[in-house]
């Protein structure tokens, strides 16, 4: 038996999704300038969004107890310098968060 409504609810999701991600394309076409609110909150929104993650990936961590948040702080740091030196996002929040997992199955 196929599952309709499931099928019903990916689609309709997938279309949502398409329509929001294409939307801005059809908005704001080739001579039209994009308003001057809209282009400050795309240069503040990545930061904001960046500082929201980090503050959501650290609130559980425990200072007082061992290890005393010493993996979040040195994967923290592992980002921030790769960031600095490399530019490159994916690569710094990949090797930031895979050195958290090894520092936290293997060093602590």
């Amino acid at each position: 038996m196929v599952p309709f409504h499931e099928i019903g609810i990916v689609a309709i999701a997938a279309a949502v999704t398409m329509a929001l991600r294409f939307l801005p394309f059809f908005v704001f076409r080739g001579d039209r300038p994009m308003p001057e609110g809209l282009r400050y909150l795309a240069g503040v929104l990545p930061c904001a969004m960046i500082g929201m993650l980090v503050i959501y990936c650290l609130r559980n961590t425990d200072v007082f107890a061992a290890p005393h948040g010493l993996p979040e702080i040195v994967s923290c740091l592992l980002v921030a310098v790769l960031h600095l030196w490399k530019r490159n996002t994916l690569i710094s929040i990949a090797a930031g968060t895979a050195f958290y997992m090894f520092l936290v199955q293997a060093v602590f």
